[in-house]
């Protein structure tokens, strides 16, 4: 092999070398080149649950306040976003731009993820559900032991949480399991936001509908959102809703009814998130009383 060819060789192995080479920051875990940590509104924290309730693995993703590290005393709400695979990347830069507009308080945002669509590995129409279509038992049930168990004790461990203020969000199906936290968990979240929910296969009503109100002392919210151009069985449940529980007082929560004039099921979840949100922690003074009880 002759000094020319041997050069080559020599350059060609070079190049393939630093084609397939890591670089240094990626190996980085808490600062991937590429990652969340380097978009500001989303930048914060990720971890795996494994979770022994469920039996699988959760996606956790957190966005912190911005100035979280610069001020070490101050304490969060936490709003908890089901169906955080499409919800968090929405929903948490949406806060952001709230506590700039609005004045919204800020809340460290945690989504629940589940590492894709696929349903061989999204099992939210399996954890969302009290029911299935056929009769048989959901996993609704487990699914509340992670969150209770689980993924709060957890939140509450690692950042700088309010305990008491904490927020549970979810849309269609993840709606109807905010419904069933609600009712079933009673003490578990603080306000619950429930953006054009499912409705049950057995009943063909909202959860809760039709069942004794839990006994917990009156606080917090419990809110469902619902477009005009939601499909139409959705839109006329959620109506009665509207007219047979938020206009209750003998609930354990602050009930409110939502109408997004012109939304439709899922695409207006940013505006039920807004409309939410600006009811929940919106007033200024309010909000201050209430995040100090």
């Amino acid at each position: 092999m002759n000094d020319s060819l041997t050069l080559k060789l020599g350059r060609l192995a070079m190049l393939g070398l630093l084609a397939t080479a890591t670089p240094a920051a990626s190996q980085t875990p808490d600062r991937q080149t590429g990652s969340i940590q380097y978009l500001p509104a989303l930048a914060g924290d990720y971890f795996r649950l494994s979770s022994q309730e469920v039996g699988r693995d959760y996606h956790i993703y957190v966005r912190l306040p911005e100035g979280y590290d610069k001020n070490p005393d101050q304490r969060y709400p936490t709003v908890y976003l089901l169906d955080g695979d499409s919800t968090f990347p929405m929903l948490a830069p949406l806060h952001l731009f709230m506590h700039y507009d609005d004045k919204i308080p800020e809340a460290i945002i945690v989504g629940i993820a589940y590492g894709g669509f696929d349903p061989s590995i999204n099992k939210r129409h399996i954890d969302f559900r009290t029911i299935m279509d056929d009769g048989t038992p959901g996993g609704a049930s487990q699914f509340l032991s992670m969150l209770e168990k689980e993924l709060l004790p957890s939140i509450d461990r690692q950042f700088r949480t309010i305990p008491t203020r904490n927020i549970i969000v979810g849309q269609s199906r993840g709606g109807s399991a905010v419904l069933q936290a609600a009712w079933l968990k009673p003490n578990l979240f603080w306000g619950h936001v429930a953006s054009n929910p499912g409705r049950e296969p057995n009943t063909k009503l909202l959860f809760g509908m039709d069942r004794t109100p839990p006994e917990k002392e009156r606080s917090g919210y419990l809110i469902l959102a619902s477009g005009s151009r939601d499909r139409d069985y959705l839109r006329e449940t959620a109506l009665k809703w509207r007219d047979t529980i938020a206009v209750r007082d003998d609930l354990p929560w602050n009930t409110r009814f939502i109408d997004i004039p012109g939304g439709t099921h899922a695409a207006d979840i940013g505006n039920a998130y807004r409309a939410a949100m600006k009811i929940m922690l919106g007033q200024p003074e309010e909000s201050k009383t209430q995040l100090q009880k």
